[in-house]
């Protein structure tokens, strides 16, 4: 593995003996040359196929200046928002500005504009006219086709008809750039790349492709929320790689196709793109702000496997990834483990190996390899399907193998688990070995709501589940001598979650003694199931009515009864007991003593009838106290409250 970055500057290109690049890529992340990046992996991907590549890392989208660093690409400009879309990472779920930006340097914020893809492409095209434009990453992935965006509560355009961008790359993208980069190097014009995988594209009409499916146009599902249903269910069974036909929505004179997802990379493949030769760094002109955040937490960290059967309906991955898991092969990643810990910061500890979910490497299906997936029905939800096997042996041969690397102290896995993968037989010495040797005091799992109702909607597994996954949990904890404990993982404010479905959740958190400190309040993602439902009010590949909490307020007392332990929270939590006619369970929540006193506030707040009768008598008692020393002589008592 090398130690040179791809170049940021005309200087570099002079290092290098290149007058002009054949690829640029612009991103809204800082550069970091590492596998968990996606422009880092483009970049050396392309590299790899003997292309000349370089990188603006978070321009200046207000003037021309840093587009034009690099000058005119001989073959595209690739575009990307980063890791992030760029409106996750710009503003909260209660859509304020976020603090931080973990992928810029010092964290600082507005490194990156709103809607970066768009702005980035449309600055490119005003810079260079009629050069070709490719579109990546998240936010393009996931905004590929007409959707609900929740920061302008408004269906929005495929991204690739407001950026001006030529064609759309959605997933991972490896296979796709560089086919992309092959027709044009041959001098086909970027508007004759009509079936390339895994890429989204813009035509006048689509007489040319002879069987696909038409979503209603973006103006029928703008107008009504039934339609926009319906788009959704067609584009969510048209994501088998090996069944899907292309897509095709209309929009006034013209349409857009998607062509049917890439298949699934095999393992040599995969392990090619995880061997490339990254800097494993950020660039050095980072160094004088102190780095890059978001590397730190994967510096020593390894990706073993991608895709995720889960199919959770508020995740976007089964848009991204995709249903069908594909892992590295054991030689791939205990290559990579020998090589970084032979690095000069390396003090020992590989912090994860792991994946979307950590326990489904090696995660196998028949049919994932020549037929997909199954469309009526989930590998996971309600149970794990019959057919799906997973590599827990594998698995734990892997992590043996790892541990006996010399200057190797500790193997942890610090990517989340699938607690309900964890429960049967077939688990138990996977889940020993974890609890042994490979868990570093806390385990992630995220049981997410404690309401079947909720989870259900969620596409996730019933809660006794984790009720029986905790048990063994702390039972195999106990045989092999380990104090190791759980976090946890809850989503606040999810379709279907009412009041008093949070007040279920926050009992039970009292119950268990958990108090999280955070917790994920739900985002209604672009092409998400759970946007959809959050966006049209019903499920939309049942029809079913669904609740759905969307004020702020509400979604406030719902994270509160969550957080019960945080001062900031006792107001909402007594006005949510108060509105579900259920005050006289504020007791549960502060303890008898503490019910009628809000911090901050000297006002007598809540229900007067929650005072115990021991509270009010030493309210009495506290006054008449204060009342004999004032006649003393003294204006106020050390145990009077100001």
């Amino acid at each position: 593995m090398a130690n040179n970055f791809l170049p940021i500057s005309k200087d570099d290109l002079k290092k290098r003996g290149w007058k002009e690049l054949d690829i640029i890529l612009i991103t809204g992340d800082a550069y970091v040359d590492h596998h968990s990046f996606g422009t880092a992996v483009i970049g050396r991907v392309l590299e790899n196929k003997g292309y000349k590549v370089g990188i603006i890392a978070q321009p200046d989208w207000r003037s021309k200046k840093d587009f034009l660093k690099l000058g005119r690409p001989r073959l595209f400009f690739g575009i990307s928002s980063g890791n992030v879309d760029s409106m996750v990472a710009n503003y909260t779920a209660n859509k304020r500005d976020r603090k931080i930006d973990v992928y810029s340097p010092g964290e600082k914020c507005g490194m990156r504009p709103d809607r970066a893809v768009i702005v980035y492409a449309n600055k490119v095209r005003e810079t260079f006219g009629n050069v070709p434009i490719v579109l990546g990453g998240i936010e393009s992935s996931l905004r590929r086709f007409a959707h609900y965006d929740y920061w302008d509560n408004s269906v929005r355009r495929s991204i690739i008809i407001d950026s001006r961008g030529d064609i759309l790359i959605y997933g991972m993208g490896e296979t796709q750039v560089v086919e992309i980069a092959e027709y044009l190097k041959k001098g086909i014009n970027i508007n004759n790349l009509n079936g390339i995988r895994g890429t989204v594209i813009v035509r006048k009409d689509c007489g040319f492709l002879k069987d696909y499916v038409f979503t209603p146009s973006f103006h029928e599902l703008k107008e009504d929320k039934s339609n926009f249903n319906k788009a959704f269910k067609i584009i969510y069974s048209e994501q088998n790689p090996f069944s899907s036909k292309p897509v095709v929505q209309k929009y006034d004179k013209r349409v857009i196709i998607q062509m049917p997802p890439p298949l699934p990379l095999r393992e040599k493949a995969l392990d090619e793109i995880y061997e490339l030769p990254y800097s494993r760094n950020w660039h050095t002109t980072y160094n004088r702000y102190g780095g890059i955040k978001a590397f730190e937490s994967v510096r020593f960290s390894i990706t073993s496997h991608r895709g995720c059967c889960g199919e959770c309906n508020f995740c976007s991955l089964y848009f991204h990834q995709g249903r069908i898991v594909q892992s590295r092969s054991q030689e791939s990643i205990l290559k990579e483990i020998n090589f970084i810990s032979q690095t000069q910061e390396f003090k020992g500890t590989i912090t994860d190996i792991g994946g979307p979910t950590a326990n489904l490497y090696r995660a196998y299906c028949k049919l994932w390899r020549d037929k997909g997936f199954c469309n009526d029905k989930s590998c996971l939800a309600p149970n794990k399907c019959k057919n799906l096997e997973l590599g827990y042996k594998e698995a734990v041969n892997l992590y043996r193998k790892a541990r006996k690397i010399p200057k190797i102290k500790h193997i942890f896995i610090g990517s989340g688990f699938r607690y309900d993968l964890l429960v049967d037989k077939y688990s138990e010495s996977y889940l020993k070995e974890l609890c042994q040797f490979h868990i570093s005091g806390q385990m992630k799992v995220a049981p997410e709501h404690v309401s079947d109702k909720v989870l259900k909607l969620m596409n996730k597994t019933s809660f006794s589940l984790y009720e029986k996954f905790v048990n063994k949990f702390y039972q195999i904890n106990k045989n092999v001598n380990k104090k190791n404990c759980l976090v946890n993982y809850f989503i606040s404010g999810h379709p279907g979650s009412d009041l008093k479905d949070s007040l279920e959740l926050g009992l039970y958190l009292i119950k268990r003694n958990i108090h999280p400190e955070q917790i994920q309040d739900f985002i209604p993602l672009p092409m998400s199931l759970s946007g959809c439902i959050y966006y049209t009010g019903k499920h939309p590949l049942t029809g079913e009515k669904i609740y759905v909490p969307v004020t702020f307020k509400e979604r406030k007392k719902q994270r509160a009864f969550m957080q019960y332990r945080n001062p900031k929270n006792k107001r909402l939590i007594l006005e949510a007991l108060k509105e579900l006619k259920l005050s006289n369970l504020a007791g549960k929540f502060f303890g008898r003593r503490n019910i009628g006193r809000i911090p901050g506030d000297k006002r007598k707040t809540g229900d007067e009838s929650l005072r115990s009768d021991e509270g009010r008598r030493k309210m009495r008692k506290n006054e008449e106290k204060g009342k004999r020393l004032k006649g003393k002589g003294r204006s106020k008592s050390k145990n009077q409250k100001t």
